[in-house]
């Protein structure tokens, strides 16, 4: 999955492409790069992010799900928590809802996935951005985690979401400290005993600068490291800036351990 940010403050800075012509090339290159689905978002959900309007969002986000439907053969995400959103991107061709909150952050947005159906990703955060990473908290993360993601499934398939069009993403870096977020990783596993596709967002992300001293901009190595290990112990999706780097080490790893 390529992450096409069409936002100003994405903490990895060379993401950002706030101009639709800019993403839209972002987007045509990642597809050309190997990737399976290509993921826009218009709001940054980064711990300590601001919140953006829906309309903003919406502006951000339409052109390029527009003009990328028509010129892409592989789906389109949209990365949002808002329902207004999701519904105008879906209009626009997206096919794949990737909400954060999985479900909770606008009461809207169930609604709207039981009457449309779509494709969608579920996430674990401790919610709000502003909040998420002052001190969180668990039990046990890895069991905490995989209760709630299979409780959202199930409200998923309960608005008529079929059971293969539900995936699971346990948050890395959404309310998690650097051991939680290993914890996590150690326990793939887990996760996919709850028997829907799974996916890791690891990219660039703060845990991989605690553990390598390195800004989002050196974190390549270490995020293709994470990529092999999640494709290692049975991840279905990995979502990623290099989609390139990331593509050869998936499928090595498949080669390897999965023999195909």
């Amino acid at each position: 999955m390529g992450i096409v940010n069409v936002t100003p403050d994405s903490f990895y800075v060379a993401s950002r492409a706030p101009g639709a012509d800019d993403a839209v090339a972002s987007g045509l290159e990642m597809e050309q790069q190997g990737a399976d689905v290509l993921d826009v978002g218009g709001e940054s959900t980064r711990p300590g992010s601001a919140r953006v309007g829906e309309e903003e969002e919406i502006r951000r986000i339409l052109p390029v799900i527009e003009r990328l439907a028509k010129r892409v053969r592989i789906p389109i995400s949209v990365d949002t928590y808002k329902s207004a959103v999701a519904g105008r991107a879906l209009d626009a061709g997206a096919v794949i809802v990737n909400d954060v909150t999985a479900l909770r952050g606008d009461a809207g947005m169930a609604p709207l996935v039981g009457r449309r159906k779509p494709a969608v990703v579920l996430m674990h955060a401790l919610w709000p951005p502003e909040t998420m990473q002052q001190s969180p908290e668990y039990v046990d993360v890895v069991e905490d985690v995989a209760s709630f993601l299979d409780a959202r499934a199930r409200l998923a398939m309960a608005l008529g979401v079929p059971e293969e069009s539900i995936v699971l993403d346990p948050g890395i870096g959404f309310g998690k400290t650097l051991q939680h977020n290993l914890e996590l990783l150690r326990n793939i596993p887990r996760f996919l005993a709850l028997g829907f596709p799974f996916l890791v967002g690891p990219s660039r992300k703060a845990f991989i600068g605690e553990l390598t001293g390195k800004a989002g901009e050196g974190r390549l190595a270490g995020t293709i490291a994470v990529v092999a290990l999640c494709a290692a112990s049975g991840a279905h999706i990995v979502r990623v800036h290099d989609v390139a780097a990331a593509r050869d080490a998936a499928r090595l790893v498949d080669a390897v351990v999965w023999q195909v």
